[in-house]
């Protein structure tokens, strides 16, 4: 049995020697992959164009301009003169913010009263507006409590009393810069081992039977599960080469730290690989061509890559959908792969997702084996 698992393997690996452009969509892609999104899938929004008009044209007004044209979070793209072409601005799309600053601004500041600020923003896009209605807050916040310490030291001076403030100190642990790409380049990671895996096992073995080749092979005396090892298993080492590569190399370019245990991350990986490939193999057992294998990577990836929690809040998710993110082995595995690279974390805090993880790829492999021995049949 061994043997002929052998010799299978010794084909498919020759097979992947001779053909130059599968070896070059194994490595390249998934490296160009880790790049494009390492940088364009963050939570931070940056040069935001912004509009500022100030009426009250006093140095008060003009501090609380510079605080935005000095944070690297907003960039004036139009000029405004009126409050009329700071809405048309918005509504031309030519800027995302419109801030208003009214007049009697710094008055009313001096007399320690509460001064408006109006944002307008365009919330179109209702991802970015948040967060940049969030940026013009924590600005215009910091700006408010730097004024009214200073009044308050000015004051205090001036009566003789000492002034009393309260202090918050932060600490953001784990992520001490909040650095989005700390928590997304983990997840890249998972996202581009799953898309690998699944197409090779699916398109590797409808590919056989597409041109024939699988009956060939099955009128030998190798037996289907034998095939089915000998097929699915080189993807499988293929997998753990694939992650490890785009894995140092996201450490290595975007500095992402890794404090776990090694051994925690590859049995994770492991057993992750094994829920992937068993998709992989479900897949072509309904497909009798490749182009039917593509539709159906693409039905399926991507729903398991919405739900999996990469870049969408599970809690914030329906009910429904809740329930069926369990049944999500992407979701599992994000989380032991942010774990042990961001928290250290061991088996005593994630087998809870290993056992998931077992327990879905035991399943869908058994699944994904008598349903290929009866297509086969």
């Amino acid at each position: 049995m061994f043997g002929r698992i052998f010799h299978l393997l010794v084909k498919e690996f020759l097979q992947m020697k001779r053909d130059k452009s599968a070896r070059f969509r194994l490595l390249v892609p998934p490296v160009i992959q880790m790049l494009l999104f390492g940088y364009a899938a963050t939570f931070e929004v940056f040069n935001v164009s912004t509009a500022i008009l100030d009426l009250d044209r006093s140095q008060e007004s003009r501090a609380l301009t510079d605080a935005f044209v000095h944070s690297s979070r907003f960039r004036i793209a139009v000029p405004a003169a009126s409050e009329r072409d700071v809405r048309d601005a918005v509504e031309r799309s030519d800027v995302q913010v419109g801030i208003v600053i009214p007049a009697g601004f710094a008055e009313l500041l001096k007399k320690g009263r509460t001064s408006p600020v109006q944002a307008l923003v365009d919330g179109t896009n209702s991802n970015t507006a948040l967060i940049a209605l969030g940026y013009v807050g924590q600005i215009a916040g910091s700006f408010g409590q730097d004024y009214a310490r200073n009044l308050a030291e000015r004051t205090g001076r001036a009566l003789g009393r000492p002034m009393v403030s309260v202090g918050l100190e932060e600490r953001y642990w784990y992520n001490p810069n909040l650095n989005s790409r700390w928590f997304f380049v983990p997840g890249v990671i998972g996202t581009l081992a799953l898309i690998t895996i699944v197409n090779l096992t699916a398109f590797a073995i409808v590919r056989e039977r597409e041109v024939g080749t699988l009956e060939q092979i099955l009128v030998t005396p190798l037996r289907p599960v034998e095939f089915i090892i000998g097929k699915t298993l080189p993807f499988f080492l293929i997998g753990l080469l694939e992650v490890s590569i785009v894995a140092g190399f996201g450490m290595a370019w975007f500095h992402v730290p890794f404090r776990g245990n090694p051994l925690v991350l590859l049995l994770g990986t492991c057993l992750f690989l094994l829920a992937a490939l068993a998709i992989g193999l479900l897949i072509s057992t309904v497909c009798t061509t490749q182009q039917q294998a593509f539709s159906s990577n693409f039905f399926v990836l991507n729903p398991m890559f919405i739900l999996s929690g990469f870049s969408f809040p599970i809690p914030s998710m329906p009910q429904a959908l809740q329930w069926l993110t369990y049944a999500d082995p992407l979701r599992y595995y994000l989380v032991i792969i942010r774990a042990t690279f961001l928290k250290g974390v061991g088996l005593d805090a994630l087998w809870p997702q290993m056992l998931a993880l077992a327990a879905i790829a035991l399943g869908l492999l058994t699944v994904a084996v008598l349903r290929f021995r009866k297509s086969l049949d």
